[in-house]
């Protein structure tokens, strides 16, 4: 009962193993970290990111999501509402505008504070841990990280 190529679990319990060959190739995995958190790795522009797989607007599947830059900031857009979330920090990013009345409308981006849950992601010889982020701090993001949104998603494909 061998695991997937590249998607091998380690020995400890915060962790898991994937080959950085696999996930250079495909651009992005998914993968159940420790039997309880669905975590998205991403590789871009040579680093990788790790963040919880379902957005935290309505449990969008990020894995679909586009990778686009915004004010200076790598995010990845939500495939269901566009939501922004930036790679590193997992904070949430909208367009404000200070004044609605003035032509032309002028508008600046804003932070809504971490909304998607980030955990590190180490790279030693060609293997890549990701080691989940276990803050007890309530990220938005923690709410799909159920059986309920993992048999949802299921059923989807």
């Amino acid at each position: 009962d061998n695991p997937p190529e590249g998607l091998m679990p380690t020995n400890k319990p915060t962790k898991t193993k994937s080959l950085l060959r696999d996930i250079v190739k495909a651009g992005r995995v998914t993968k159940l970290v420790n039997g309880c958190r669905d975590v998205l790795v991403l590789y871009h522009q040579g680093q990788l990111h790790a963040m919880d797989m379902r957005c935290y607007h309505s449990g969008g599947a990020l894995q679909y999501g586009d990778i686009e830059e915004f004010n200076g900031r790598m995010c990845i857009v939500c495939p269901w509402h566009k939501y922004k979330i930036t790679l590193a920090e997992g904070e949430g990013l909208y367009q404000a505008v200070d004044d609605p009345t003035a032509k032309p409308l002028r508008t600046h981006w804003c932070s809504k504070g971490v909304k998607q849950r980030i955990h590190k992601v180490t790279e030693v010889n060609g293997d890549v841990f990701v080691t989940l982020n276990n803050s007890s701090e309530t990220i938005e993001s923690d709410v799909y990280q159920t059986e309920k949104y993992r048999t949802m998603e299921a059923n989807r494909t």
